[in-house]
């Protein structure tokens, strides 16, 4: 067997792998200043989606953030321990769990309001190559979620 059979193998031509390492690159430059809040990234884009609904049910924040239940919980029970969201069942479908954001939750909404610019400032794109990697990304989660 040639080494070209197995080119689709080698890691520079797998378009999975600089994501990856992007991915993992950008969410080190939000440490610190996550660190500082006491939150995780996970957490974090959580209390995002918090501040921006108030309320929302556990299913639809999983959807939102793609993230299945399994992760989300610990997320959730993490944070509701340090205050900042209340979970609670439904009144109207007792399956269905919502989270609600709590005062403290909303207050942490200043402290993190500068860390977006703040990353931003790191991560070496001009505005417009962010938006077209913005939409390219989006095309891509989209794509991964018709397809299962």
């Amino acid at each position: 067997m040639s080494n070209s059979e197995f080119d689709t193998l080698k890691l520079e031509n797998q378009l999975c792998f600089p994501l990856y390492a992007a991915a993992r690159e950008v969410v080190k430059r939000y440490r610190p200043h996550l660190d500082a809040l006491g939150l995780t990234y996970t957490q974090y884009i959580t209390m995002m989606v918090m501040w921006e609904h108030r309320e929302i049910t556990v299913k639809a924040l999983g959807e939102k953030l793609f993230l299945d239940s399994g992760t989300m919980t610990p997320v959730l029970k993490s944070l509701e321990g340090k205050g900042y969201v209340e979970r609670k069942r439904s009144t109207r479908d007792e399956r269905s769990v919502i989270v609600a954001l709590t005062q403290s939750g909303e207050a942490l909404r200043v402290d993190a309001a500068p860390i977006p610019a703040r990353v931003a400032g790191c991560v070496g794109l001009d505005p417009d190559d962010a938006v077209q990697l913005y939409g390219l990304l989006y095309k891509i989660l989209n794509a991964s979620d018709k397809a299962e």
